[in-house]
């Protein structure tokens, strides 16, 4: 039989004491490393002198040392685990990820350390910077003037809120261990895991391209409006000398795209070295738009707009100075048309322009690569540029509620220009400032695509962003990066891209909440960020109020957005990239299962929701996989255990060769597809390790209540790793559908489990052994079952298409070693039932046939088994189980029964004749030849030692040349006939 004890832990596989057969650090067998050709090259004479001179100790313990250090520092760069025996191999493709991060670049010079930045150079300009963006000049009108001055804080106070709630996020993850290149997407990809921080880091990388081209497209308008030629006249007057239309907007914002694009191909050191004297430009405009606003007496204008039909519309607007009548009439809102885009303005098509005032705090995190201390300077630095702009735009927005009134402010973008002491400060104000956000939005993108690209989540298509320059720049990512923000100034305006860079940006900073909240939810001990302002309810407050802004804002855009997240998701998580970042929803599991277990109290189980929960004992898995696969069918939900018992005594090893064998029975796990647990043990015999499996297996209501086990025979079953295609085709560190097996190749695999056993070959486990195992399990009060011929039994793999509608199921619920014993209704015939019922509920059981055969003696003088039958049909009906009952008289066998009349006993007695034996047998024959499984009832083993060989010998008779059958014995009720 293919079982657990079929192979009886061959001496390749157990050897008791023999530590000598086990290499050290792995607990592995020799023979394992010795099948696998390995080309070593020899140390030199010296050094080899060197080792040989240090005592053996020392060389054990240097070598240790070594081992624990590799396997003890993961690579938090490297994208996938590596292949080899238990994941402790490093690979070539693992040191070139490695060389990528700045912590592995030591050996090189300290001038190529790209880590060059401080708090304020590094996050405080670009984030100042990045707010201010085109907003502060070109837009600052255009929402106090359709909101009014209180609409207009508000929207203010709202967009703060919810960007000061993702800043406290943003402080907590960038200060809870090093941060490296990639900015908000390291940040989400290392707490979330890859699916989640491979697709929100491409979302967020879009919303940067879009943000871009949108700084580009307001940097162009800016210039039009100085330079452009007037709509009313065909001769160009003074400087106005651009010819103006889409087409020359697409042409001028590509000119100025490929600007940015060269500078960002230099470098980023080269755009933080130029920021701060951009900082200094802008700042020196914005006190000139203050002073002006006292000392720039009351003007009228006159402004001009191409309206409907190329008609030319005049608006006569007025700069009043400071006024209460000009502030009163400001206060309310006051929503009109767009003249750049044709439509009416709404609260929400405000907000989402105003909205992209916010969309720059993580312009410093995004420069996380080139930070000297990024843990400290994130946090600080995007704090104190948050408090600075917010104050500065709460004062604009009075200033000019108070100063202009509102034609001037929703007619003109460019109005500052116009009341301004030396209108020229503010033009050089916009231009810079409007620059510096495009090429920290091109910067900032280049960054997060690259950072995908060495994770290598998205595959072939990012591969080349890999690429960099001597110092470090990702100049492919960067290319990239320009030719989708080209096509996004095809937008033509600015107004026309704002509403989905706001979703974006919104979609990020949710996602940034989240991982901050998945964190904190997850109660991880290595979570202790220094940063403590903030606790779940920011984080979900942060979450709800993005999401609720989205949809405000447009929910189009907002639910496109979701379903292309969604779908990114679900491409991730069918490539299966496997990680060595962590799972933050493994800490949740973990977290909320633990939970769970604790509510799940044994004093209130009932028996109407009873399931199997089986522990199946496996030695060797080559001859076992498909009883294996059958009990898989067979857990209806319940917890399912591979066990297996390791001979060896822990005192003679040097170290636990148990641990280093886990990898390999989880890989075997995944290969066949079963929902299954492992639980392996280190025990002197087999029988202690299944005691102590069935004591310790399991935490709470999770236990096994049913102990599988092969049979004892001398079958030597076919070898399954030589049948199933999964486990022939050879692949090294990934298999065949592209899914990452944490270390353990097909080859190595195929060499950790021993060949299957021989009639020759030793046995580890005595029939005493066996029996007494079946014993112990009855006295601890479990179910027992024993497979045999499970080998023969086809169509369970997971590829497998059998639905089961050629199959029969047939269970005998009599002891047919007991004829006096007609009970049909006793725990182990109900027992018998439920289990073949529950396989009859499986999908490649779910339309099999069950029938039940019951054994009537017609010869006798009463009728009462005509009595039994009605009843047992009785009994089905109550119990809702669908099968045909089939009357099988066996008075030719019961003739050959040789226990004296008036005697019963529970257990089979030694003294059954061979004759009664092969009798039972010729009857199953004849009934259930055909069926492809059978129930049987496995009767109470004996008391007495010197049996057990006599009741394998029984059972071994009975069951001989009948096919896959299940031996049952039930100690539990399992039926119940009320809801």
């Amino acid at each position: 039989m293919c079982c657990y004890w079929a192979a009886h832990f061959p001496t390749t596989s157990s050897c008791p004491g023999g530590n000598s057969e086990l290499l050290p650090f792995t607990g592995l067998p020799r023979s394992h490393f010795a099948r696998r050709s390995v080309t070593a090259t020899p140390p030199s004479s010296a050094r080899t002198h060197r080792h040989q001179r240090r005592s053996p100790e020392i060389n054990k313990e240097l070598t240790g040392r070594k081992w624990m250090k590799l396997s003890a520092m993961p690579n938090e760069r490297s994208p996938l685990i590596t292949s080899g025996v238990c994941g402790l191999t490093l690979t070539a493709a693992t040191c070139g990820a490695a060389s990528d991060s700045p912590q592995d670049s030591s050996s090189g010079k300290a001038a190529q350390d790209p880590r060059r930045l401080n708090t304020f150079f590094g996050v405080m300009v670009p984030t100042i910077l990045s707010m201010f963006s085109i907003i502060l000049f070109l837009r600052t009108g255009f929402v106090v003037g359709h909101a009014g001055l209180l609409q207009g804080l508000l929207m203010l106070v709202v967009a703060y809120t919810i960007i000061s709630l993702t800043v406290l996020s943003i402080c907590a993850i960038s200060t809870n261990g090093a941060i490296q290149g990639g900015g908000a997407y390291y940040m989400i990809s290392r707490s979330l895991g890859p699916e989640f921080g491979g697709s929100i880091g491409l979302m967020f990388f879009l919303a940067k391209v879009f943000a871009c081209g949108e700084y580009v497209l307001g940097l162009v308008e800016a210039v039009l409006d100085v330079f452009g030629a007037d709509p009313e006249s065909s001769v160009s007057r003074g400087l106005r000398v651009l010819p103006q239309g889409y087409w020359y907007t697409v042409l001028y914002s590509s000119v100025v795209l490929l600007l940015c694009l060269l500078v960002c191909l230099v470098g980023a050191h080269i755009y933080s070295r130029t920021a701060f004297a951009i900082l200094l430009v802008v700042t020196v405009s914005l006190l000139s738009v203050f002073i002006s606003s006292v000392a720039v007496k009351p003007r009228d204008f006159v402004i001009t707009h191409v309206g409907p039909g190329n008609q030319t519309v005049r608006y006569n607007a007025s700069y009043t100075g400071f006024s209460a009548t000009t502030l009163r009439n400001n206060l309310g809102s006051g929503y009109s048309l767009d003249y750049s885009t044709n439509s009416v303005m709404s609260f929400a098509t405000v907000f989402a322009v105003m909205f992209t005032s916010c969309t720059g705090i993580m312009a410093g995190a995004n420069m996380s690569g080139e930070l000297k201390t990024p843990s400290i300077s994130i946090p600080k630095g995007t704090i104190i540029a948050v408090f600075y702009t917010f104050t500065v735009y709460v004062l604009l927005f009075i200033l000019v509620s108070a100063t202009c009134d509102r034609t001037l402010l929703i007619q003109d973008y460019g109005f500052l220009q116009r009341i301004n002491i030396w209108s020229p400060l503010v033009t050089i104000g916009i231009y810079c400032a409007s620059l510096s956000a495009a090429m920290c939005a091109m910067i900032g993108a280049s960054r997060i695509l690259h950072a995908l690209a060495l994770d290598h989540l998205f595959g072939l298509p990012l591969a080349p962003a890999t690429v960099t320059s001597n110092s470090g720049n990702p100049w492919v990512a960067v290319l990239y990066t320009w030719g989708l923000a080209q096509c996004v100034v095809f937008a033509g305006h600015l107004n026309a891209v704002a509403s989905l860079v706001t979703v974006f940006y919104l979609l990020a900073y949710a996602a940034v909440d989240l991982a901050c909240l998945a964190l904190e939810w997850a109660s991880a001990p290595n979570f202790r960020p220094t940063f403590q302002l903030f606790s779940w309810h920011t984080c979900l407050l942060g979450i709800l109020s993005c999401l609720v802004m989205m949809f405000v804002i447009n929910p189009v855009y907002s639910s496109g957005s979701i379903v292309l997240l969604l779908l990114l998701l679900l491409f991730l998580h069918y490539r299966s990239p496997t990680s060595s970042w962590g799972y933050i929803s493994q800490a949740l599991i973990f977290h909320q299962v633990r939970k769970y277990l604790l509510m799940l109290d044994v004093r209130k189980d009932h028996v109407k929701f009873w399931r199997p929960q089986v522990l199946l004992m496996v030695s060797n898995p080559r001859s076992s996989c498909q009883l294996i696969l059958f009990v898989n069918q067979l857990k209806k939900g319940g917890l399912y255990v591979l066990g297996h018992v390791q001979l060896g005594d822990l005192d003679s090893l040097p170290s636990d060769p148990v641990q280093t064998q886990y990898n390999f029975w989880l890989s075997l796990v995944d290969k066949l597809g079963v929902k299954a647990f492992v639980d392996l043990t280190l025990s002197p015999s087999v029988r202690q390790g299944t005691q102590h499996l069935l004591r310790i297996t399991g935490l709470g209501g999770m236990k096994p209540n049913t102990l599988i086990l092969g049979f004892y025979d001398s079958c030597t079953p076919d070898d399954f790793f030589l049948q199933d295609s999964a486990f022939c085709h050879s692949s090294v560190g990934e298999s065949s559908e592209g899914e990452y097996n944490f270390g353990v190749d097909l080859p190595s695999l195929q060499a950790h489990f021993p060949p299957v056993r021989h009639v020759e070959s030793p046995r580890w486990l005595s029939p005493d052994e066996y029996v007494g195992i079946i014993s112990d399990a009855i006295k601890m009060k479990k179910n027992v079952c024993l497979g045999r011929y499970f080998f023969q039994l086809q169509g369970e793999g997971k590829d497998s298409k059998v639905d089961g509608s050629e199959r029969t199921i047939d269970v005998w619920p009599l002891n047919l070693l007991q004829p006096g014993n007609q009970d049909y209704q006793d725990v182990c015939s109900l027992f018998l039932l439920q289990m073949a019922c529950v396989l009859n509920m499986s999908s490649k059981w779910r339309h099999a046939r069950m029938r039940i055969f019951l054994n009537v003696e017609t010869g006798s003088s009463d009728q009462g088994w005509v009595v039994n039958e009605e009843t047992f049909r009785e009994l089905l009906r109550k119990l809702r189980i669908r099968a045909s009952i089939k009357i099988v008289p066996w008075d030719s066998v019961v003739q050959h029964y040789a226990l004296p009349e008036g005697e019963r006993c529970e257990e089979p007695t030694p003294g059954l004749s061979d004759d009664f034996l092969s009798a039972v047998n010729r009857m199953l024959m004849e009934h259930s030849s055909q069926a492809a499984v059978r129930f049987l009832y496995l009767p109470r083993p004996p008391a007495c030692r010197n049996q057990s060989q006599h009741f394998l010998t029984q059972l071994e008779a009975v069951t001989r040349g009948l096919g896959p059958t299940l031996l049952i014995h039930g100690v539990t009720p399992v039926t119940y006939t009320d809801l």
